[in-house]
């Protein structure tokens, strides 16, 4: 993989890792509206890919694998950010779909149900579940999605960094254990669909198979999902920076 003046071959590596590329584009195009074309999401990621290959430093193993995946995926949903895909009027529905989680979970101290985040709504419940899928695409979720505007992330500061901040590596962990104990309050059956989403890596076909309903459906339930975890975890972002601010202004 490298040119006899030592230095990276990068047709080489753009052929070995290009399957990695369209593996995480098929992943994502899965959870899309019909809209967005496969070759966009392998056209953005590729440009992900050539960025990990110019920042990284060390050998293409597989830690270089794992880093190049989180560039790869960031640059589809950058290109799908810029874009805009999504129309504004459902963009408002689900933001008030957020917020009305977030009132009806303080309000009841537990997830909401469909039915009754309908009623808040002034939706019917076939209404609401439309809705949940006309943003099938919308609400993606990754860790990286967390970091605030212009923060690197966590690849990015110690897959690279021998002589990362221990402080920022706690910080980090302190703010994936936010997100598994957010997962944890979900509802059985949506934390069992993001289970076999993101840990298992099914399709939504296939977790459609697993848990007896329709792909449509499965799509329902992981808009909602994500719409309770955003909910629960992006109203702690703020603190969040603000304790990162203080670390590093001390």
């Amino acid at each position: 993989m490298y040119t006899a003046a030592g230095q990276p071959d990068r047709d080489l590596l753009v052929q070995r890792f290009m399957p990695l590329v369209k593996r995480v584009a098929y992943h994502l195009l899965a959870r899309l509206p019909a809209s967005v074309q496969f070759d966009d999401l392998v056209q953005n990621g590729m440009i992900g890919l050539l960025d990990a290959m110019e920042r990284y430093q060390e050998g293409f193993g597989a830690q270089f694998e794992t880093y190049a995946t989180q560039r790869v995926r960031g640059a589809m949903l950058d290109g799908l950010r810029e874009n805009d895909w999504l129309p504004r009027s459902l963009r408002r529905e689900l933001r008030r779909i957020e917020a009305a989680i977030n009132q009806l979970e303080h309000a009841h101290g537990r997830a909401p149900s469909e039915s009754e985040l309908a009623d808040a709504l002034d939706m019917t419940l076939l209404d609401y579940q439309k809705t949940l899928q006309d943003a099938r695409g919308h609400q993606l979720v990754y860790f990286d999605d967390f970091a605030g505007e212009g923060d690197e992330d966590f690849l990015e500061r110690h897959f690279t960094d021998n002589d990362a901040d221990p402080a920022n590596i706690l910080e980090d962990r302190n703010t994936r254990e936010m997100l598994v104990q957010a997962i944890g309050l979900l509802p059985e059956r949506e934390k069992l669909m993001m289970a076999l989403y993101y840990e298992q890596e099914l399709n939504l076909r296939e977790i459609g198979e697993v848990m007896g309903v329709t792909e449509s459906r499965v799509c329902q339930l992981h808009t909602q999902a994500v719409a309770r975890l955003r909910s629960q975890f992006l109203g702690q972002i703020p603190a969040i920076k603000k304790r990162r601010k203080e670390k590093t202004l001390g």
